[in-house]
């Protein structure tokens, strides 16, 4: 028969083991939360530059070369696509006023198109999209006195299902219109065209910082749940957007802008009133 010591001493040993067991559980979750349109970091990866190598960085690594025209007056989107993937005329031009009204480019904010063979697979990791943004983007993002930007539209989807659009360093993002169309409503309700345009400008908004990436706001607008996402359901940084749970949205007035408080998280930050971390260029 066992001693009470010896019982004890299992209880304890059981006890620690359950507690290891949540912990697991709770990392497991926490990592799945931003395993969807915030990608794997990996390495860091370097831009390849004749005179320099500049660290690629996080999602939001180029906020603040975004928000202010101190150094980037000009700023490009450059988007390549799949043939049979093109972006909607307008996602387009939602996504330039968008970015038109938070961040600071007196020289303007131009769109270019291009058809692209991304030579890959149906299934696409972060690291996919990292790789193969940095092979077919034209120039590196800090191009002299232009902030370069690039999105891919690719056929195919990404690794975990469900999810719409990913960030995966601090100036590239994927949409996967395979799962966008995929996503649309009974009756169209919600239109793939209409979860198109909200999930562009959401990812734009993770290359903004949004939210909570880069810096802390002063106000608990962050879904505790969904992290790096707005618990305002009216925010196009809502956590559902960016994944089929946008088919949820019962009439096709799907956000696609961002609300108030992403506004002025973003304001406060241009102005040097937010501490802004993780910047690339500041």
């Amino acid at each position: 028969m066992e001693s009470p010591m010896g019982q004890v001493e299992e209880g304890l040993a059981l006890a620690h083991f359950m507690r290891l067991r949540v912990l697991c559980l709770s990392l497991s979750l926490l990592l799945a939360s931003f395993s969807g349109c915030i990608g794997d970091m990996g390495d860091g990866g370097l831009f390849g530059s004749d005179d320099e190598d500049e660290l690629f960085g996080i999602p939001g690594g180029l906020t603040l070369a975004c928000l202010q025209s101190s150094k980037f007056t000009n700023m490009m989107i450059e988007i390549d696509y799949t043939e049979g993937y093109e972006p909607q005329s307008e996602t387009l031009s939602t996504l330039k006023s968008r970015i038109e009204s938070v961040c600071d480019k007196p020289g303007g904010v131009t769109i270019k198109t291009t058809q692209t063979d991304f030579d890959h697979g149906d299934i696409w990791s972060a690291d996919d999209v990292r790789e193969i943004g940095r092979d077919t983007r034209e120039t590196q993002p800090q191009d002299g006195s232009t902030l370069r930007w690039h999105l891919l539209f690719p056929n195919g989807s990404y690794e975990n299902s469900g999810v719409l659009g990913v960030a995966v360093d601090a100036s590239t993002a994927a949409i996967f219109l395979d799962d966008v169309r995929d996503a649309e409503g009974f009756f169209s309700r919600p239109s793939a065209e209409a979860i198109e345009n909200a999930v562009t400008v959401h990812e734009i908004g993770h290359l903004l910082g949004l939210v909570n990436l880069v810096y802390t706001s002063p106000v608990a607008h962050e879904d505790s749940e969904h992290p790096g996402h707005s618990n305002n359901e009216d925010s196009v940084m809502y956590w559902a957007i960016e994944s089929s749970d946008i088919s949820s949205f019962v009439s096709n007035d799907v956000p696609n802008d961002f609300d108030s408080d992403d506004r002025a998280d973003l304001a406060a930050i241009a102005a040097g009133d937010l501490e802004v971390n993780e910047q690339l260029w500041s």
